[in-house]
């Protein structure tokens, strides 16, 4: 397994009409909803602007992650996963993967992105190699 990569983005708190409108728009980057009314938008470009006075819109360094092609996505999700994935896709998923907190984008195509803390890291490969 590669090192993780680290990830930089947006952490985006708001009303969730106005992070749906985030969401539909393209060039966002992508944007991976965490709650409904919390996203991740992974893209160092400039800050999202929303329809939301009341937003918190902050910088979020904190996520490391790997690219998976599709066999390695299945490989994980059967040997590390104990939770069934959301068939429709590309879809989040989040979980425990290896006994670690971290969150699965799934994409169309099998390929995934798997994301976790950075302060988590280094137990989560442990734990996949």
């Amino acid at each position: 397994m590669r090192e993780p990569e680290p990830f930089a983005g947006w952490r985006v708190v708001a009303a969730p009409p106005a992070l749906d409108a985030l969401e539909a728009r393209t060039g966002a980057g992508v944007a991976l909803r965490i709650a409904a009314d919390d996203l991740l938008v992974l893209s160092g470009g400039e800050q999202p602007a929303l329809d939301d006075p009341d937003a918190i819109v902050e910088p979020e360094t904190g996520f490391v992650g790997w690219e998976l092609d599709s066999p390695a996505v299945r490989a994980l999700l059967v040997r590390h996963v104990e939770w069934r994935p959301p068939a429709p896709r590309p879809t989040l998923a989040q979980g425990l993967v290896a006994a670690v907190p971290a969150k699965l984008w799934l994409r169309e195509d099998g390929s995934a992105l798997l994301l976790c803390l950075a302060a988590y890291a280094a137990e989560l490969e442990a734990r996949l190699t």
